[in-house]
């Protein structure tokens, strides 16, 4: 994978030099979470359709005795669970991969860089000396997440490509293709920053 140290360049202290940069792996995917939210968002779109559906049915089929349609306020009130119910079937595969595509990592031998740049510039750093709680999760094909925190009870759902999840979860490097190497390379760096 190629670095993006051009993406941070601009942003590095005097005297500060990058070790590592990178991305999240790229395109639609699924993860862990979507066992549940999948089937969840399936229920939810369905039944908000089917409501959308049966009350335009009711208005058409009563066009010509409007005593006898409902108002047109229901066909209004299902527009908005129609189109969480989209997103939440479709909508939220494509948000996440735009999301990654805008995503970027760095290691400098000061600081661990998340950059988020899709609709508004991200930029978040935090301090290699003093970020003492560093976790590793691997899977079998190499990739996996590094967090700068100890995930809470409800991390399974943080990276489900919600817009709002993003501040839900514990700050780190997701879905990244070769964690191991990466996470050695800080362990090391931290090292070195701490000796300074």
């Amino acid at each position: 994978m190629p670095g993006f140290d051009s993406v941070f360049a601009s942003r590095l202290d005097p005297g500060e030099t990058i070790l590592w940069s990178g991305q999240p792996k790229q395109g639609l995917r699924l993860q862990a979470q979507d066992v549940f939210l999948i089937p969840f968002s399936l229920m939810w779109g369905g039944f908000a359709f089917f409501w959308e559906a049966g009350v335009l049915g009711l208005i058409h089929l009563n066009a010509n005795r409007p005593q006898n349609s409902p108002p047109a306020f229901f066909a209004l009130w299902g527009i908005p669970f129609v189109l969480i119910g989209i997103y939440m079937i479709v909508g939220r595969f494509f948000y996440d991969a735009a999301l990654r595509k805008k995503t970027y990592y760095a290691v400098t031998n000061r600081r661990l860089m998340i950059l988020k740049n899709l609709f508004t510039f991200d930029l978040t750093s935090f301090d290699l000396s003093s970020t003492a709680n560093l976790n590793i999760t691997e899977r079998s094909d190499g990739s996996g997440d590094i967090l700068f925190g100890a995930p809470g009870p409800m991390q399974w759902g943080a990276s489900s490509g919600w817009p709002s999840s993003r501040n839900a979860r514990v700050p780190g490097f997701y879905l990244l293709p070769a964690a191991r190497q990466v996470f050695g390379l800080i362990r090391d760096a931290q090292s070195a920053a701490r000796r300074e």
